[in-house]
């Protein structure tokens, strides 16, 4: 299939895409905040959409194109940039010579013009996986942090979870322990009302946390006895019977809770399905719920109930998938997975069978992909990076290379995509 023919779309199949697109966008308007901001993991809904059309579709940092800032980042991680009108945040670490665990920072920039307006140190907490030296300690950043527009709650895989001002000033710290980690966390923190909610799955008992924002008390600290590894970050969704909070995560036997709802509010567990969960998020379009290991395997799509469930939820369809320890993105009737080896499968959202499976450029299946208003889907990274449009029809819009490969997923604001390499962050946007 030729570079061409990849870029030839009839318009036939334009009006297919956004007849399948235009659904996905109304279903998930009441959970996305502002069209400006991207406050967290995967944006405003949780699930990598968003409601601009404006994005640049090729950029390329030999030549500039469409490249409007880069700056140091001054260490890395694989935790993806958030960003809440003007300024853009991340957290990162970098090598420490005098310590055992490397040096914990959460920055922030400036959108217009990439400049630094602070750099606030955060002291390490009490899990110590080793030095940063190569990949081994990069796991302490692997978390993204997220914002109200008055503060950032950052998570880093030390074990520590801090809430930092818009001035750069810590306000509260708190140690999330006991830990019993085989790896360093990943999940990231979310918010709700005036709660910051951590799911801690990667402990040998798994908890579910709310603290206060404003002070860092605790609201609830639930333990989950029934579920076992995990460290996918939650996701809210809006339905009858109000919003809920689901939770993917391996599961003990007999119960087999891969995916659970709770009550944001009070931590009060509201229904379960079986399948396999483990580090990828689930993603939502309208009332139906996708999820997978991340691992490799069993891939479920179930319905969120409009009553009380007597669980478990069945499942509307299971498929084996495999591995890609990012997360999926649902663009009308079709789910979008990148997986590792390059290797991008489309699926009917209806069915879970195989639309397409072609391998494309980009270079890492650990970031999780963007949906944009027009039904293009940027996979992409600092490192290669490859937009296909949405449909049927496996369809190459452009491919691009920023040469500093890593593994953060893409934020977008105000038209512009924000990637952070192992070296820089990069503000992509068109000149």
């Amino acid at each position: 299939m030729s570079f061409l023919r990849h870029n030839a779309m009839p318009i036939k199949g334009l009006l297919s895409t956004m007849r399948y697109f235009m659904p996905l966008v109304f279903a998930l308007l009441p959970s996305v905040s502002s069209a400006e901001d991207w406050p967290q993991f995967r944006g405003p809904g949780g699930c990598g959409v968003t409601t601009r059309d404006n994005l640049p579709l090729e950029w390329n940092a030999k030549s500039g194109k469409n490249i409007r800032w880069s700056v140091d980042a001054e260490g890395q991680g694989t935790s993806s940039p958030i960003v809440w009108k003007d300024r853009v945040y991340i957290a990162n670490v970098a090598a420490n010579p005098d310590g055992e665990q490397p040096l914990h920072h959460v920055q922030c920039f400036q959108l217009s013009d990439g400049k630094r307006l602070w750099k606030t140190a955060v002291e390490p907490g009490p899990a110590k996986r080793g030095a940063l030296k190569g990949d081994r300690g990069l796991g302490y950043a692997n978390s993204t942090p997220c914002t109200d527009g008055e503060r950032v709650y950052a998570l880093f895989g030390s074990s520590v979870l801090v809430a930092i001002d818009t001035a750069g000033k810590l306000k509260w710290r708190y140690e999330l322990k006991p830990f019993h980690y085989n790896f360093e966390m990943a999940t990231s923190p979310i918010l709700y009302q005036d709660l910051v909610i951590v799911f801690c799955g990667l402990n040998k008992e798994p908890r579910l946390i709310a603290f206060k924002k404003q002070t860092g008390d605790i609201v609830y600290d639930l333990r989950l006895k029934d579920m076992g590894y995990g460290h996918s970050t939650p996701v809210l969704a809006s339905g009858k019977i109000g919003t809920q909070m689901l939770i993917a995560a391996s599961s003990k036997e007999p119960a087999n809770n891969a995916l659970q709802a709770f009550d944001p509010l009070t931590g009060k567990k509201l229904w379960w399905a079986a399948g396999i969960a483990s580090t990828a998020t689930p993603v939502l379009a309208g009332d139906r719920v996708y999820f997978d290991s991340g691992r490799g395997g069993l891939a479920t799509l179930v319905s969120i109930p409009t009553g009380d469930a007597a669980s478990p939820v069945p499942s509307k369809w299971t498929a084996n998938v495999p591995e890609s320890l990012g997360s999926p993105v649902i663009v009308g009737e079709h789910i979008y997975r990148l997986h590792n080896n390059g290797i991008l499968i489309c699926r009917s959202l209806k069915t879970g069978e195989k639309v397409y499976q072609e391998r494309v450029g980009a270079s890492s299946a650990w970031a999780s992909p963007v949906a944009d208003a027009k039904g293009r889907i940027y996979l992409a990274s600092a490192g290669k990076s490859v937009v296909v449009q949405a449909g049927a029809e496996f369809m190459v819009l452009a491919n691009n290379d920023l040469g500093d490969p890593g593994h953060a997923s893409p934020a977008v604001a105000d038209g512009r995509l924000l990637l952070l390499g192992q070296s820089k962050l990069w503000c992509i946007g068109e000149k």
